[in-house]
């Protein structure tokens, strides 16, 4: 009797076992921290994503020096309910002015400050900007603001928030 109850209870305790082995990484994936999805495309690249795709292309320009810049990276891109609008409405861009192509496209984009956030159209015309930090909400009301003028009034040039 002692024996059955003894392999009786080893079998639960295996089951159980295997049963949260299994399960852990699917609760580990869904508890996961969204984040918003930058491209590691060139620029061209991401324009002729954007014209393909008929999303606006949303850009962070920065600098590995900047604070403001690491605490978008760190607070405002890990927010889930930016990251889920971000990535659903935008080919997202993020670009080092200091070194590669970002030097050339800080010139053209006329970075003053930063972070400078920028929501370009697929031709690469700056639709509005904004410089410094913000958080999750503010850059999910930014993109709106954005987008419900260029509809409503078609491009227009850049403005600073």
């Amino acid at each position: 009797m002692k024996i059955k109850l003894f392999r009786s209870a080893m079998l639960a305790f295996s089951l159980a076992l295997i049963t949260s082995a299994y399960s852990s990484p699917v609760i580990a994936q869904q508890k996961a921290p969204q984040e918003i999805s930058f491209s590691s495309k060139t620029y061209k690249e991401v324009l002729a994503t954007a014209k393909a795709s008929h999303k606006k292309v949303f850009i962070d320009a920065f600098a590995t020096w900047c604070a403001p810049c690491k605490e978008l990276r760190k607070q405002t891109f890990n927010d889930p309910k930016a990251a889920a609008y971000f990535n659903k409405h935008f080919v997202n861009f993020s670009v080092d002015v200091e070194k590669g192509e970002g030097i050339a496209l800080a010139k053209t984009w006329q970075v003053d400050g930063l972070p400078t956030l920028l929501i370009v159209d697929e031709k690469g015309q700056i639709l509005a900007n904004h410089v410094g930090f913000v958080n999750g909400e503010g850059l999910i009301q930014f993109a709106k603001e954005a987008t419900e003028n260029t509809q409503s009034k078609g491009s227009k040039p850049a403005s600073k928030r």
